[in-house]
């Protein structure tokens, strides 16, 4: 592959001017923020010459402003941010129904080609292509080139193991294939980025002029002596015996949070007395989750432990050094997550859904146990297994860090401005 300055300069002479790259996230949360200060990072780096428009919500502007500061460090490097307006992020409707999430769709793809125009951009990377779908499935236009990040694919998970469609899933797959074989002939589009690596072959079968390109998931690892992971379990008021399992990112039914305590309260008191559970981060369940974990409380020996509010990107690493097992019963998750990668970089097993790409994950690169995490039966004999004498055993530590040294947020910012 080509270094990124000598694809810099080709790309200079295909544009007869400098480039004028238009990122475009109307998204606040998740992984948002960290790949869009990944990406200023390398920028800053590599000092690039053109320019870089970060296209937003207003909101992002307020709630990640150390993103928005870092922007505007280096004076002699053209990274602007650019938010929408409020009549425009007005207009965004919710996403509760799938007829509410195609129109807002279709409102996020008309602002996009919006500002594509105003700025001048000669290249559009949309950072969640799986919202232009639909939008570009009826043959939408695009005033310039574009490329996405492709997050949610599902239509190649028959081949991986202990995968069983539901006729929903199988439906989404056809779904899926009938949007990307018109999609991938849409002429301005250029790469899909993948976050899913097993999607890219299955891409290449529509013989289109789209390249697929796999995506690191961007993982930044930490010293351990940078981390307090020590002073934090004391800060925490964790029992010195405990072993830690950690829950970490929105707290919500979708992650399988109840299902996971429906599986603590089925252990012995024996296991309990050797548990601390530990569950990080904002939650629209919150008084639910209290009333429940308190029923568990009275009934077993096991310590929970919960801090719900957003969690900095500085505290985070702290949290996985200091859990032994880390928790990700997602229900039934399309595509990747950063929880896998957060753990591997911190040399910690998970205990994991064994569904679709996560399941496939885990058990590829031996990063802990899969389970079917819809059954709370199941989630117990994981914990069980945990809590017993071998569990240093459940993981394979090279692999770990095999896996996330491969998904370095260096290689995942090199790779996107390698191919704009």
């Amino acid at each position: 592959m080509q270094s990124t300055q000598k694809y810099s300069e080709k790309n200079r002479h295909k544009f007869g001017k400098e480039r004028k790259i238009m990122l475009f996230d109307l998204s606040i949360r998740g992984h948002h923020p960290n790949y869009i200060q990944h990406l200023i990072k390398y920028w800053q780096q590599q000092e690039f010459s053109g320019s870089l428009d970060i296209v937003v919500s207003p909101k992002f502007l307020t709630e990640h402003a150390e993103v928005v500061e870092l922007a505007a460090k280096d004076n002699g490097v053209n990274i602007n941010f650019v938010a929408i307006t409020e009549e425009e992020e007005n207009l965004l409707n919710s996403r509760k129904s799938r007829f509410q999430r195609a129109l807002r769709n279709f409102k996020e793809w008309q602002i996009l080609c919006k500002y594509a125009k105003i700025l001048k951009a000669n290249h559009c990377l949309v950072m969640y292509f799986d919202t232009c779908e639909v939008p570009l499935g009826f043959g939408a236009k695009s005033p310039c080139p574009f490329s996405g990040i492709y997050f949610r694919p599902t239509f190649h998970y028959n081949e991986f193991a202990q995968y069983h469609p539901s006729w929903k899933d199988s439906l989404q797959q056809w779904r899926e294939k009938l949007f990307l074989s018109r999609i991938l002939q849409n002429p301005n589009l250029k790469n899909l980025f993948c976050l899913d690596p097993f999607v890219v072959k299955h891409l290449d079968k529509f013989n289109s002029h789209v390249k697929g390109v796999p995506l690191p998931d961007p993982v930044e690892t930490f010293p351990d002596s940078q981390l307090n992971s020590g002073n934090l379990r004391e800060n925490l008021g964790i029992d010195a015996k405990r072993k830690i399992f950690l829950l970490f990112g929105a707290l919500t039914t979708r992650k399988g949070i109840y299902q996971l305590l429906d599986a603590i309260s089925a252990l012995s008191p024996e296991l309990c007395q050797k548990m601390c559970l530990l569950l990080v981060g904002e939650s629209n369940i919150e008084a639910q989750l209290k009333s429940r974990i308190a029923e568990i409380c009275e009934s077993k020996p096991v310590q929970i432990i919960s801090r719900y509010e957003f969690i900095s990107e500085q505290e985070i690493p702290a949290y996985f050094q200091l859990a032994d097992v880390v928790l990700s019963p997602y229900q039934r998750h399309v595509g990747m997550s950063g929880i896998l990668l957060l753990a591997a970089a911190a040399q910690k097993p998970v205990l994991s859904s064994d569904y679709g790409l996560m399941g496939e994950i885990v058990r590829r690169y031996e990063l802990g146990l899969t389970v079917d995490s819809t059954v709370p039966k199941e989630i117990s004999q994981g914990l069980t297994q945990f809590l017993g004498e071998y569990s240093q055993k459940l993981g394979n530590p090279l692999k770990m860090k095999s896996f996330a040294q491969q998904n370095s947020a260096q290689e995942f910012a090199r790779i996107i401005f390698d191919y704009l």
